[in-house]
C-alpha cells in the first residue's frame, strides 16, 4: 500500500480501496485508512460529491456567460453574471472554478517601458467626415464613454456600437478611465462580430 494515501482525503482513499478490491477486503483496508467502511459503500452508490456536482453545473455557467461576453469577462465580471442569476457563490470561489476551468479574461496590451514624456500628442485623421449612415455591417464603429454613479463609488463604461444597425457590440466597465477600458470594449466588439475587412473606428 503506498505511504502517500494515508495523507490524502477520504474521496482518494475511497479509490484507492476500490482498486484493491482484488486483492484485498473492505473492512481491514477501511481500518488501515482510518475511515469508516459505511462512508465507503456510500461512495461507491454516488463517488461524484454533490460539491462537485455543484462546482461542474458553475463550471458550466462561468462558460456560457465567458462565451458570451466574447471572452473578455474575468472571474469578477462573471460573478456579478451568476449573481444576477440568482447563484449565491463568492468572488473566491468563482476565481477557484474559472481557474480550474481555464477561462482567463483578455486584457489590452502593455506599453512596453521606457520614455514616453515630451512628445506632443498625434490627432488621428478624422476617417468618418460625418458619414453616420453606412449600408452593411461591420463597417464602421463608433465609441463612447461615460461614467456612472453606484454604490461602490463611480464606475466607467466605454461602449463600442455599430453604425450600420445602432447596435452595442463591446463593452467595458472599470473603476478607473485608462486605455484597458477602451481595449477590453473593442477586444469583446472583435471577438462578438470577427470582421472580415477593415473597419473604421471613431
Amino acid at each position: 500500500m503506498h505511504h502517500g494515501v494515508f495523507r490524502k482525503g477520504c474521496q482518494v482513499k475511497y479509490a484507492f480501496i476500490k482498486d484493491n478490491l482484488v486483492c484485498f477486503r473492505v473492512r481491514p483496508m477501511c481500518r488501515i485508512l482510518k475511515i469508516h467502511h459505511s462512508g465507503f459503500y456510500a461512495w461507491l452508490k454516488e463517488p461524484v460529491s454533490k460539491k462537485i456536482k455543484d462546482d461542474n453545473r458553475l463550471i458550466g455557467l462561468l462558460k456560457e456567460a465567458w462565451q458570451e461576453s466574447g471572452r473578455v469577462y474575468g472571474y469578477r465580471k462573471l460573478h456579478d453574471d451568476l449573481r444576477s442569476l440568482g447563484e449565491a457563490c463568492s468572488p473566491n470561489k468563482v476565481a477557484r472554478l474559472t481557474s480550474l476551468a481555464g477561462i482567463k479574461a483578455q486584457i489590452g496590451y502593455k506599453r512596453k517601458a521606457g520614455f514616453y514624456g515630451g512628445k506632443p500628442a498625434v490627432v488621428a485623421p478624422n476617417h468618418l467626415a460625418r458619414a453616420f449612415n453606412v449600408e452593411a455591417p461591420n463597417q464602421t464603429w463608433v465609441t463612447d464613454i461615460t461614467y456612472i454613479k453606484t454604490h461602490e463609488g463611480w464606475l466607467y463604461l466605454a461602449v463600442i456600437i455599430d453604425l450600420y444597425s445602432r447596435r452595442i457590440i463591446g463593452w467595458s466597465m472599470q473603476s478607473m478611465m485608462q486605455m484597458d477600458l477602451v481595449l477590453s470594449a473593442l477586444l469583446m466588439a472583435v471577438w462578438r462580430r470577427k470582421p472580415k475587412s477593415k473597419v473604421i473606428i471613431h
